[in-house]
């Protein structure tokens, strides 16, 4: 049973699946572009920042590697990588985010990231920031990631997360489903807000996520946990 089905069973309004989620998603991230960087801040008190730097250290690259940025966004990720000397290319499949980036200088590409328009090995390292939830296939990203980037290549995969203890499972659920959509609804998109959280139920099992992820021809694949839980970073090195 996928992680959407058994969220559908719990919910009077599933979750979308397929073509289906592709459209929605698209669309909810064209809608909430412009005040995106705006709530992120403001909903994660500014943590994001703080994890973006570290998802980006830890790709442990030499300077000036060239690093794709998929689902980037408004280009936070980008801005970073370019901080620490790497080469980051921006790709995302809403044009209404590519749009909204006035600030990284990265070049931009519209695609979809699990059939991304770069030969193989064509690259050195791969970030991506809170958007694994979001694709329709996890296990195509991760197989069309090993393809475009080289031999010894690393990525590094940030996402929001459960904390595993339970009181701090109950303080992040509480936020996370009440505030959240709140503080969205109020500068942003409230319908988009709500389904962000809810979101964290298309992804597998961490266990499944790195067994794919080796599988896909990967090794040294690590998972670390990030502010108490809040957030996961899960970084490989390509074979």
């Amino acid at each position: 049973m996928t992680a959407a089905r058994r969220n559908s069973t719990s919910s009077a309004e599933p979750l979308p699946t397929g073509a289906e989620k592709h459209r929605a998603v698209q669309q909810m991230f064209d809608t909430i572009a412009p005040r995106y960087d705006l709530v992120n801040r403001l909903m994660t008190f500014r943590l994001d920042v703080r994890w973006r730097r570290r998802a980006v250290r830890d790709l442990r690259l030499v300077a000036q590697s060239r690093v794709l940025d998929l689902a980037s966004g408004t280009g936070d990720l980008c801005i970073e990588l370019a901080r620490q000397g790497l080469e980051p290319i921006s790709v995302d499949f809403s044009f209404g985010m590519l749009s909204a980036d006035r600030r990284s200088g990265a070049p931009r590409v519209q695609a979809d990231v699990c059939r991304m328009p770069f030969p193989d090995a064509s690259v050195d390292g791969v970030t991506c920031g809170f958007a694994l939830r979001n694709f329709v296939d996890l296990g195509a990203f991760f197989d069309d990631v090993a393809r475009v980037v080289r031999p010894g290549g690393r990525i590094s995969l940030l996402d929001a997360c459960e904390p595993e203890n339970r009181v701090l499972r109950w303080g992040h659920g509480l936020y996370f489903h009440r505030i959240v959509p709140r503080i969205g609804g109020l500068l942003s998109n409230r319908s988009a807000y709500q389904y962000l959280p809810k979101s964290l139920a298309y992804l597998p099992p961490a266990p499944e996520m790195l067994a794919r992820l080796s599988a896909a021809g990967f090794r040294d694949v690590e998972r670390r946990l990030l502010t108490g839980g809040a957030a996961q970073l899960i970084t490989a090195t390509r074979n």
